[in-house]
């Protein structure tokens, strides 16, 4: 028998996973526990398109996997299970996530999605986006029909493009004469609405509904549930469950990193052909998924942002115990910008980069005290080197 037979074999024979779907992100459960209240005040605020009326728009905001995603989804399916088939309008509730690739770069990307999701087609790129922004009028305008329109992640459409693509779609009622829209705006980002122009936070967050990070009971809750479906009866170990919350909830009380770390661990004991997931199993998934989420940030952070990273890199190799300090790394960096043929951020902005790093962990910044001489912030990089290696990939790649 080969080894890639025994590899295989194993995971037939797997002892661990009886349904691992629902530990997927994009699995929609049947109860959303923790969330009755929230889920209720979203029910009441989009009520009236049942009767053909435009509903007020709706701003949701909380942290990742604080279950704002899974509740609007729910309230969705509801509300077209209850559209009357005789009713004398159409009631279209449509969802899209701005930060997909390929979507959120430019407002003619966004539109053309929006554009394909009620049936229109226009070509990938060459018109003027005012051209684009009337066919898309013309489409949802040409019939009788209530819309909502769910944004998630819509902090990332005024990162790529501005609040004026925000702006045009709240005023997008005053254009139409047949079909009326209300929006749904989802954000991770909580300062999100004070970021942006008053005349657009007014008249997009005309309701707004909080979703707070779940505590570890109850993400206890919701794993234990969960749980009883996605394992086969006793492969895991006592505590681990407790243990996965408590990580957790830690991580600012996000079931969706809950869930991964449970997953993860599951994988990793059949990947040893355990019989149980034991507690040093929910230790490695946690690792992984730190490091995951690192690299995750490097690649998607810009250019300017990889370059201070990647001078921060260069300087430690060429001497791994010296002292470095803030003023060699904007110097180097510097250099690199000039080589790359990118702009130079200032000197200021290039510190608060160094802040971000420190505070995701891929560095650790201690300030020493010069006496007379002010005081001066040493830098260290706190990534294993594994991720060091990574980490130069991705900066390569991109530039």
């Amino acid at each position: 028998m080969s080894e890639l037979d025994k590899i295989f074999e194993a995971f037939d024979n797997n002892g661990i996973f009886k349904n691992k779907s629902m530990l997927q992100h994009s699995y929609q459960p049947e109860e959303i526990l923790h969330r009755s209240k929230q889920i209720q005040q979203v029910a009441l605020i989009l009520a009236p398109v049942l009767r053909g009326e435009r509903a007020s728009n709706l701003f949701l905001y909380g942290k990742t996997g604080t279950g704002k995603t899974l509740s609007i989804q729910y309230v969705r399916n509801e509300l077209m299970k209850r559209v009357k088939k005789d009713a004398d309008f159409n009631l279209k509730i449509e969802y899209l996530n701005c930060k997909l690739k390929k979507v959120s770069d430019t407002e003619y990307r966004i539109l053309a999605e929006l554009i394909k999701k009620f049936g229109g087609e226009i070509p990938a790129t060459g018109l003027p986006t005012q051209s684009v922004y009337d066919r898309f009028i013309d489409i949802i305008d040409a019939e009788k029909q209530t819309i909502v329109l769910i944004l998630d992640e819509i902090d990332q459409t005024t990162k790529k493009i501005s609040d004026d693509f925000l702006y045009n779609l709240t005023r997008l009622n005053s254009e139409l004469s047949k079909s009326q829209i209300c929006l749904v705006g989802i954000s991770n980002n909580l300062t999100f609405l004070d970021e942006l122009d008053p005349r657009v936070k007014s008249s997009l967050s005309e309701e707004e509904i909080v979703f707070d990070p779940y505590n570890a009971l109850q993400l206890q809750d919701i794993l234990t549930t969960r749980a009883k479906d996605v394992f086969k009866d006793d492969v895991m170990q006592e505590g681990v469950i407790a243990k996965c919350a408590a990580l957790a909830a830690r991580e600012h009380g996000d079931a969706r990193r809950a869930l991964d770390l449970l997953r993860i661990a599951g994988e990793l004991a059949e990947r040893d052909s355990s019989k149980k997931i034991y507690l040093k199993y929910l230790d490695e998934a946690n690792d992984k998924i730190e490091r995951d989420k690192i690299l995750d940030v490097i690649k998607s952070e810009p250019k300017q942002f990889q370059l201070v990273l990647s001078s921060i890199i260069q300087l430690l190799e060429k001497q791994p115990n010296y002292h470095l300090f803030t003023g060699e790394v904007y110097n180097f960096y510097r250099e690199l910008c000039l080589k790359n043929k990118l702009e130079i951020l200032t000197q200021r902005r290039v510190s608060d980069i160094i802040q971000e790093f420190d505070m995701l962990g891929i560095i650790t910044v201690n300030v020493i005290s010069k006496g007379r001489g002010g005081r001066m912030r040493e830098i260290k990089l706190a990534i294993s080197k594994d991720i060091i290696q990574k980490a130069k990939e991705i900066i390569a790649e991109s530039l």
